[in-house]
Formats: structure tokens, C-alpha cells, sequence
């Protein structure tokens, strides 16, 4: 059975993408959450990349996801720098709490690895459900204009202790009646040139076009949204390699 951020996708995560790393997105978030007072959520809060900074900023966040990895170093990230949260495991389309947010983010495309559209209107409905009114959702999702079936990329790291990591990506399947790509990632940890570990990703991605998630947003209950390019606060997105940020309020 393929896996879905396991051990070595986790660690490339942390290694890629490590705790403050950003797009301009962190600034962005850090900007529109700046009169939250109460509770924020983040749903696929991965390694912590975001969450760490906006607890340093001092907003109260909290955050979930479905890989036990990606948590692990999530809590070592806010151990070594004394910061204290509550991350646990979820999914987006089923977690439910007793608590009502002021806010729920899920930057950088997260949103979009629910790639079955039923799992990402519940998705939808149970974010709307756990905010209070008026509470904020802010969300990225991203494009894909390049569909190019079976052509591998490879990128490598070093880690600390001098093992290199490797990842090929391919693009194995697009599905265009039900917006969604399927690739496989196949990575590698070789030391002193034995290859010591393997893992193989099955990786599906969903896309939407702009206004049908706008539309998708206000069915769902949601209203006031502000569409952003590359964390423009309101610049309409015009090219198809942008990322794409919506912000609702919850009635």
C-alpha cells in the first residue's frame, strides 16, 4: 500500500520547507488575523512552518492532521522553542470539537490534497460548523496548468548527519471530468552510498477554477469572500501559476 507522508516525505517536508520558511504567505496570514483574539485553527498544520511563527507573532493557534509524522516533528519544533499548543490527529472532513473559532487557515494548497470533491464540501461544511460567527476562513489553492503524464523530476537534500535524500516525482494520472492529478514520489535515504530506506507516495491533488470555489464558498454559507494573488490582499489572480488565496466570513 502506497503512503501518504510517511517518515521520509515528513522529513523531506521539514528539510524543504523547515519552520518560517515562506511564499509571503506567513506575513499575509500574520496581516489578516491581526484583530483575532480568540482561538485560530489550522487544519494540516504539517511540520508547524506556519503555526510556529503566528504562535510567536502571539495569536492562540491550534492545528491538526492526518499524518502521525508530520505531527512528531510539529511537537519537537514547539518543544525546542517552548511553545505549548494543542496539535492532534484529523481529518478535515470528520475532526469535530467542542470549540468555535475565530479563524481557520489552510495555506499553501492543503486544502487541495482532498481531492474527492464530496470529502471537500464536508470539508467545507464542518469548517463553517467549528467557526463563530462572523469567524474567519482563509485558504490557498493553486492550479495546475502542467499536466504532463509519466516525466520524472529528482531533487535531493543532505541531511545533518551527511545522508542524502532523494525524490522523483511523476505525474501518473489527471482525471479532467473530476478535477483531480494523481503523481507518485519516490523517495530514497542512501548513507556512504547503500541506499538504507524507500518510500513510494501516492499523491493526489484536486483543482478548481476560481469562481466555482467562490461559488462552492457562498453555497456553503459563506460570504464577504476577498480573492488574493500571490498574497496581494485583493488582486485578482490573471495567470494560471499564482497562488490563490479566498477569504469568508461564516454567517
Amino acid at each position: 500500500m502506497l503512503s501518504y507522508y510517511s517518515k521520509l516525505s515528513a522529513e523531506v517536508y521539514d528539510l524543504d520547507k523547515n519552520i518560517g520558511s515562506t511564499f509571503g504567505d506567513i506575513a499575509f496570514y500574520r496581516d489578516r488575523l491581526a484583530t483575532c483574539k480568540g482561538k485560530i485553527l489550522e487544519p494540516g498544520v504539517g511540520t508547524g512552518r506556519t503555526l510556529i511563527p503566528l504562535l510567536e507573532a502571539g495569536f492562540t493557534v491550534e492545528g491538526f492532521d492526518v499524518s502521525d509524522e508530520m505531527l512528531r516533528i510539529c511537537r519537537r519544533h514547539c518543544a525546542e522553542r517552548g511553545l505549548e499548543t494543542n496539535v492532534f490527529s484529523g481529518k478535515m472532513e470528520s475532526f469535530s470539537l467542542p470549540t468555535k473559532y475565530e479563524a481557520i487557515i489552510i495555506p499553501t494548497g492543503t486544502f487541495l490534497l482532498l481531492h474527492e470533491r464530496e470529502d471537500s464540501i464536508k470539508a467545507l461544511k464542518n469548517f463553517h460548523h467549528h467557526l463563530s460567527s462572523g469567524g474567519k476562513l482563509i485558504v490557498d489553492i493553486f492550479l495546475q496548468p502542467d499536466v504532463t503524464l509519466n516525466q520524472a523530476s529528482t531533487k535531493t537534500w543532505r541531511t545533518e548527519n551527511g545522508d542524502v535524500i532523494t525524490l522523483e516525482k511523476k505525474l501518473i494520472e489527471v482525471d479532467y471530468i473530476k478535477q483531480y492529478t494523481v503523481s507518485h514520489h519516490r523517495y530514497e535515504k542512501w548513507r556512504d552510498g547503500q541506499l538504507i530506506q524507500t518510500e513510494l507516495e501516492h499523491f493526489p491533488l484536486r483543482w478548481y477554477g476560481v469562481e466555482e470555489f467562490k461559488t462552492i464558498l457562498e453555497a456553503t454559507g459563506f460570504h464577504s469572500i476577498i480573492i488574493s494573488a500571490d498574497y496581494e490582499q485583493g488582486l485578482y489572480p490573471t495567470n494560471a501559476h499564482q497562488s490563490i488565496t479566498f477569504e469568508a466570513v461564516a454567517k
